[in-house]
């Protein structure tokens, strides 16, 4: 039996009617069909014709089985039947809501009386009559072919339980000591390319770092991350926290390259790096997503970090990063 599932053909109903008019078992059917047993089930239970008025010519036939499918299918494109509805999830998808945000939005709301799941918007989104519209651009990945489902990778061997967030010290977490930061990547719109930037925020001091990239390949954005923070007594960058994007998969060179220690949040729960990614809020006021990282050096992400770390923080006593880190450097040097 293949294990790559195929929709029924008319071929195969035209065999599945001489088999259910023998009354052959159904797991029978299954085998010689070679599909699933539940598959014909479903496809028997799915498709048998029937009328009240005429119960005398119930049954299963192909060529009416084939009519009953191809009208199923046709009916659950909804988008394709209600317009107006088609045009608010256009709206909402371009002002960057999230499929799931719609459907639950759609929802709560009550006012579409037609109940949309995200499957629905994702499967109008990639269809052939509409992938036109481009409207896959404005989802979180913007991935221009879908992903199949359930096809996503775990990622517990890339990011062991001995570097989640719960087993980090106390003393990061409450920024009683110096030298432990939070990274973060930030991505611009795909048409632009691939460039994206680091950026890097240690805790205590809220003093950024911001490092060009020409792709999001793992180890040459930790060898960027060795060399720009190389330079740093071994206190200054004791250990970094980040996500659990594949982009990060590659922790393990920064503790053989510059002895730092990595860890991790858990799964979709970045808040958990708070601080870089309030950071990010900030940077993205001068970086914002449509930005071409072409026209964007490092030497100017170096003058922008500079603006950031000189701008005086509440939180630090309206000193600024920048004062706060030399501070550091001094004293505990």
């Amino acid at each position: 039996m293949s294990g790559c599932y195929t929709q029924i053909t008319l071929a195969d109903r035209r065999r599945l009617h001489h088999l259910v008019a023998a009354k052959v078992p159904v797991s029978e059917m299954a085998r010689r069909l070679g599909r699933h047993r539940s598959t014909i089930y479903r496809e028997i239970k799915r498709n048998t014709f029937r009328d009240r008025e005429l119960p005398d010519y119930d049954g299963y036939y192909s060529t009416v089985a084939n009519d009953i499918a191809q009208d199923r299918r046709r009916r659950l494109k909804k988008l394709r039947r209600h317009p107006n509805l088609r045009t608010e999830i256009i709206n909402q998808l371009e002002a960057r809501w999230s499929p799931e945000q719609i459907a639950g939005r759609l929802l709560s709301d009550g006012v579409s009386r037609v109940r949309v799941c995200k499957e629905t918007i994702y499967r109008f989104i990639y269809s052939k009559e509409d992938y036109g519209l481009g409207l896959y651009q404005y989802l979180p990945e913007a991935r221009r072919k879908r992903r199949p489902l359930r096809s996503r990778k775990p990622r517990d061997g890339a990011f062991p339980a001995t570097h989640r967030i719960s087993q980090r010290p106390d003393f990061i977490g409450d920024r009683s000591q110096f030298g432990h930061w939070e990274g973060d990547l930030l991505i611009f719109e795909r048409p632009l390319g691939h460039a994206n930037v680091t950026s890097l925020v240690e805790r205590k001091s809220r003093y950024t770092v911001l490092i060009k990239n020409p792709s999001r390949h793992s180890r040459p954005i930790m060898d960027k991350i060795i060399k720009a923070f190389s330079p740093l007594p071994a206190y200054a960058r004791q250990s970094f926290t980040f996500d659990r994007g594949t982009e990060f998969a590659g922790f393990r060179a920064l503790e053989e390259g510059i002895g730092a220690c990595s860890w991790f949040c858990d799964p979709s729960a970045p808040w958990q790096k708070g601080t870089v990614e309030n950071t990010n809020k900030r940077i993205r006021r001068y970086l914002p997503g449509t930005t071409d990282l072409a026209i964007v050096s490092q030497r100017d992400l170096l003058h922008l970090t500079r603006h950031i770390n000189d701008q005086p923080r509440k939180c630090l006593g309206y000193r600024t990063p920048t004062e706060v880190f030399m501070a550091h450097l001094r004293e505990d040097g």
